[in-house]
């Protein structure tokens, strides 16, 4: 790669507060990875229930659905800086209680349930601060969509490293020590928030009613398609695609014959497919093509699913792992780099409240879905089903995305407001 090739995929970097975010998100994400994939391999070992595994992903993500809205409420009100020290405060101690649990061996299922549902409550607060929250971090807004290319590929390379350590620290220390790693990884982020230097908050002089709030917002996604139509993509995908994870322990412990190193290991090889494609969304210069590398990262999904779905094989089977990951989370950070860059300065919350809605109520409703499905079928067949209905997806969406023409006042007046707060934040 080409020295100016490599400044341009990390020229976000230039901006100190986003290289601190970064840096802290980077040793957080691992620990977030090694909870999740600990977190799965328990319950099935427990259960040996697919609908146990759909369950547990209900739990977690259903409460965002319920309350995100309110989140991006609060997200465009107060100062998203205090919020996220609040936020990831209160996730280290849901992992330390979490860790305390396993560690002490007097646990249940519906434990484990209750503190998946505090970390979904959590997250429908954290979400729609964290993402508005890296224009305020970012001075040179053309810098923005790189910065959201590699917000995700730090995401994805947390993915690749986090459930390999994840399986292999299970195997020999067992889920407490996981829980242990994750709760001691919260460490990093919030000290780099805390060195973290903003302008002084000014808070709006006059507050509207919470209902007003959440309808304006409504009103707003209706009189700008561009987003809405890609905010309901993200409900078909996260309904019928996506869910396609809760069913991987299965393929680990079933269908390759093998333990919670196997688990980890399919989980990396995803994971490198993921940050792959996050790079390569970084190291593009032209946003005008997320749209297309939105309808081809799906189909990429759809391929990897579809051939991955049946192969019992495990080297054979890895390949199409990698395909999955390149087409799971590209979708979502290309969505969200779209969205981002569209939605003016004052909306950001909650549009990445109805956003983050779309996804926490539709995974989990996605997640017992397929649990159910695999109880009938099998874990491949619903696999299978799954990259089957991405394809569908694309013929139903791509139309409108190949034709449809971003914004571009909104856009710019988006970027001139953004300057603007920028100097009133925190």
């Amino acid at each position: 790669m080409k020295p100016n090739r490599i400044k341009d995929t990390f020229k976000a970097f230039r901006n100190r507060n986003y290289a601190l975010f970064f840096s802290g998100q980077s040793v957080s994400q691992i620990g977030t990875w090694m909870q999740r994939t600990a977190v799965s391999w328990v319950i099935y070992t427990l259960t040996h229930s697919a609908f146990m595994l759909g369950l547990a992903v209900f739990a977690q993500q259903f409460p965002s659905f319920l309350l995100s809205l309110f989140g991006g409420i609060i997200a465009d009100r107060y100062s998203r800086y205090k919020i996220l020290l609040i936020t990831q405060t209160a996730s280290m101690i849901q992992a330390i209680l979490l860790a305390a649990l396993i560690l002490t061996h007097h646990y249940v299922i519906w434990e484990i349930l209750t503190l998946s549902v505090i970390l979904g409550i959590i997250n429908a607060f954290d979400v729609p601060a964290r993402q508005p929250m890296v224009h305020e971090m970012v001075n040179d807004k053309e810098d923005l969509a790189n910065a959201f290319a590699l917000n995700s590929a730090m995401v994805n390379m947390a993915r690749l490293v986090g459930p390999a350590l994840s399986g292999i620290v299970l195997q020999t220390l067992g889920a407490g020590v996981c829980f242990s790693l994750n709760a001691l990884s919260f460490v990093a982020v919030i000290t780099s928030l805390l060195l973290m230097k903003f302008p002084k908050l000014h808070p709006p002089a006059s507050k509207k009613k919470v209902a007003a709030e959440l309808l304006e917002g409504f009103q707003y996604l209706k009189q700008t398609p561009a987003i809405g139509i890609l905010i309901l993509m993200l409900i078909f995908l996260s309904l019928f695609v996506l869910p396609y994870d809760t069913i991987i322990p299965i393929f680990a412990k079933v269908i390759f014959k093998g333990n919670a190193a196997t688990f980890g290991y399919i989980s990396s090889f995803m994971g490198l497919g993921a940050i792959s494609g996050s790079l390569f969304l970084a190291s593009g210069k032209k946003e005008s093509r997320l749209k297309i590398i939105l309808l081809t990262s799906v189909a990429i999904l759809g391929t990897g699913l579809i051939f991955f779905s049946h192969i019992s094989y495990f080297p054979a089977a890895m390949p199409f792992a990698v395909l999955i990951g390149f087409g799971s989370l590209t979708p979502m950070t290309a969505i969200i780099t779209i969205i981002q860059m569209e939605a003016a300065a004052h909306m950001r919350g909650r549009v990445m409240s109805y956003v983050a809605m779309s996804f926490f109520g539709m995974l989990p409703l996605g997640s017992l879905l397929t649990g159910i499905i695999s109880q009938q079928i099998g874990a491949p067949n619903t696999l299978l089903c799954q990259g089957i209905m991405a394809l569908i997806i694309i013929a139903l969406f791509s139309k409108f995305l190949r034709t449809g023409k971003p914004n571009k006042k909104s856009n710019t007046d988006q970027i001139e407001t953004a300057e603007d707060l920028v100097i009133e934040k925190i």
